[in-house]
């Protein structure tokens, strides 16, 4: 009984944590965390050289699954319709309930000018796209 109690502690503890550290400034929590972790120069070298290693893999093979970035060129932030796929996108992290994602899908899909883009690129996924994003906006 005395592990489950300490255990459910523990739990509350991490939950009020992280409640706290909701709003913090990132930059500088980042640089309080850093603080607080002490690493040898060659534990340094060894992340510093994956990061560049995963970072590089990452660029290389873009082109390969390139239908993300195409849907972002099609769609960018200097269209109406890129503005509302990010706008929604970003809300929805927030969003608490079903019914209020419901109703904000239905105002940002439902806003945009889908037609302008259909047959526009030479991507099948990014006409596919564009006609889902119209449909779901019609209905």
């Amino acid at each position: 009984m005395k592990t489950a109690l300490q255990s459910t502690r523990r739990s509350l503890a991490l939950k009020d944590a992280m409640n706290e550290a909701y709003h913090l400034d990132e930059t500088r929590s980042i640089d309080e965390l850093l603080k607080s972790i002490s690493l040898q120069a060659d534990s340094k070298t060894r992340i510093r050289e994956t990061a560049r290693g995963l970072i590089q893999q990452v660029r290389d093979n873009r082109r390969k699954f390139g239908g993300v970035d195409k849907f972002l060129n099609e769609f960018g932030l200097s269209t109406k319709e890129g503005i509302a796929l990010m706008c929604l996108a970003e809300a929805l992290l927030r969003i608490p309930d079903s019914q209020t994602a419901d109703k904000l899908i239905r105002d940002k899909i439902g806003s945009a000018d889908w037609d302008k883009h259909i047959g526009k690129a030479d991507d099948l996924f990014i006409n596919a796209s564009t006609w889902a994003l119209m449909l779901t906006g019609k209905v």
